[in-house]
């Protein structure tokens, strides 16, 4: 589900930016032409895959990357080094 979620660039986009720091919708969708609706379903993807958490705060919804699913799939990744990487 990780791999799939990190298959679209708007989400590798978002995933970047969280890596930054925390953001809210409104931030997170400030350098796309695309609806806060569709931010939230692609925030939607990447929390069901584990990679953000979302939380309320009065009005205010943030999200915030979870580096565990990423060094997760990391590693799994690094088993396959050697087909890319002459050095292994």
């Amino acid at each position: 589900m990780i791999f799939a979620a990190l298959a679209d660039p708007t989400r590798r986009a978002i995933v970047a930016r969280l890596a930054e720091g925390d953001a809210t919708v409104t931030e997170l969708a400030e350098p796309f032409s695309i609806s806060l609706p569709a931010i939230s379903r692609h925030l939607k993807v990447l929390e069901q895959a584990g990679l953000i958490t979302r939380s309320r705060s009065a009005q205010w919804r943030s999200s915030t990357l979870r580096a565990e699913p990423l060094r997760d799939a990391t590693a799994w990744m690094e088993q396959y080094r050697r087909f890319w990487d002459p050095r292994g």
